[in-house]
């Protein structure tokens, strides 16, 4: 059956206060930790698909997101990318839907019109979109977690899960609307962006990963074996070889951390937003950046 522009599988499954898990390529997904939570979440509760999107190339430029080629068994098989559609039915607690995202390159109203009309359907309680992003932050401190805009039905849980408010304003995605129109039909409406050292990029980021499914094992009483933190402190030493042999890495990180620390030492724990660098560490930021090749360290 149709839903918007999403092809779903039938019959319907019958879901019990279903949650949504999204996370959206490539706006707020760095590091990719909210693709790892998702696939740790759909390993571990067995998902099935849902659903996908059935002419992905109506919203997306194929010239940008790439299809790709892969050999099965000798024969030679296209991917091509798009937005799909996942489902756990579990025992206790509500049902997850897990949805892979992309953010659109046209018909962005459409896109989130067709997303809305999946949650109608499919009575959904509550849609949390999850991810990361780069920040100032030291890798030597327990890692961020930036959510929504503070409101009462979410101040409480955002504390139990040591998630802080954010205050954001500037450049966004056309996706965002989902939350926009969910709340509009009683939808509750989460965020859970991990920040992630901007420093240190690496294509997975473990680390950010395990921070992220901390916060949803503990919201949903999954197992902490899904954290898998060793492989996040078995990448981060690879960092602290290159700090310990630079000197300047090493000032910049020290910085870093007081910064951190006196943040969090701030009256009742409020982010009213960071305090600036020097330009001097914004320059050495932007040059270690692009003088870093991760893959040399993995």
């Amino acid at each position: 059956m149709r839903l918007g522009d999403f092809e779903i599988t039938e019959p319907l499954p019958h879901l019990k206060t279903p949650h949504v898990l999204a996370v959206l390529r490539p706006w707020i997904d760095v590091g990719n930790v909210g693709s790892l939570g998702l696939a740790r979440l759909e390993r571990h509760l067995q998902a099935t698909e849902l659903g996908r999107l059935a002419r992905p190339g109506r919203f997306y430029d194929f010239t940008r997101y790439r299809p790709r080629t892969h050999q099965v068994k000798g024969v030679r098989e296209l991917t091509v990318p798009n937005s799909i559609l996942r489902y756990a039915v579990r025992d206790e607690g509500p049902d997850l839907i897990f949805m892979h995202l992309r953010e659109p390159h046209g018909y962005g109203e459409d896109y989130t019109d067709s997303v809305i009309e999946v949650l109608k359907t499919l009575n959904v309680a509550r849609y949390s979109l999850i991810g990361g992003m780069y920040d100032m932050v030291p890798h030597t401190r327990p890692l961020l977690v930036s959510g929504g805009v503070q409101k009462p039905d979410n101040e409480e849980e955002y504390r139990m899960v040591h998630v802080r408010p954010s205050n954001y304003e500037g450049p966004t995605s056309i996706t965002y609307l989902i939350s926009q129109e969910a709340e509009k039909l009683g939808i509750e409406t989460r965020t859970y962006v991990v920040h992630l050292p901007q420093y240190f990029q690496v294509d997975e980021d473990f680390t950010g990963t395990a921070r992220l499914m901390e916060i949803l094992c503990q919201l949903y009483q999954l197992p902490n074996s899904l954290l898998d933190r060793q492989r996040g402190s078995d990448q981060y030493e690879a960092l602290e070889n290159i700090v310990s042999d630079t000197s300047e890495v090493s000032s910049l990180l020290h910085r870093l951390e007081e910064r951190y620390d006196r943040e969090q030492r701030e009256e009742g724990g409020e982010q009213a937003g960071p305090a600036p660098l020097s330009p001097d560490v914004e320059n050495f930021l932007s040059e270690l950046n692009e003088g870093f090749d991760p893959s040399e360290n993995s």
